[in-house]
């Protein structure tokens, strides 16, 4: 009997979720004040994302194209993957010291897993998540983006 005891109770129990399942249903269907779905390209306009959203990495610049990425190459020792690559090179300042600066900071958005691991090793806060999310190209290599603008230079104060 307790193997026919265990089975009809998992019976039960099964009927019991489903019922609970049609029942939220059911409410759903007959209160059509409550939408809870969101019909994705006819809303593109009014279309909210949740706050903690991730899309893909981007490199904030000032109107005077200044960032604040120093080329300490963190976000890259971070990437699980590989995702990151940074460039640098080596800027002679007035003093005659030389100082290494970014040259150019290749994001690999194809490769890229949204982990956020590079945001949060980030020491000066260059790269932040960005809520894109429509990525669909042609062409793979459209994919590889160079985060910093041409001419962009480090921000005043950033070390």
């Amino acid at each position: 009997m307790g193997f026919l005891g265990e089975y009809i109770r998992t019976v039960y129990k099964s009927v019991a979720s489903l019922l609970k399942g049609m029942k939220m249903t059911g409410y759903y269907f007959t209160h059509h004040k409550e939408i809870i779905t969101q019909e994705y390209p006819d809303n593109r306009d009014t279309l909210i994302l949740p706050e903690r959203f991730r899309g893909e990495v981007v490199m904030p610049h000032t109107e005077s194209n200044e960032h604040r990425c120093t080329g300490c190459t963190a976000c890259e020792l971070a990437c699980p993957n590989g995702t990151i690559k940074i460039i640098t090179k080596f800027e002679v300042s007035p003093e005659g010291k030389k100082k290494k600066a970014i040259d150019t900071f290749i994001y690999h958005l194809e490769l890229c897993t949204m982990c956020n691991l590079c945001i949060v090793a980030c020491p000066t806060d260059a790269i932040k998540m960005a809520q894109s999310f429509e990525h669909s190209v042609y062409k793979r290599a459209d994919l590889t983006k160079v985060l910093n603008k041409p001419g962009s230079k480090l921000m005043e104060g950033v070390e």
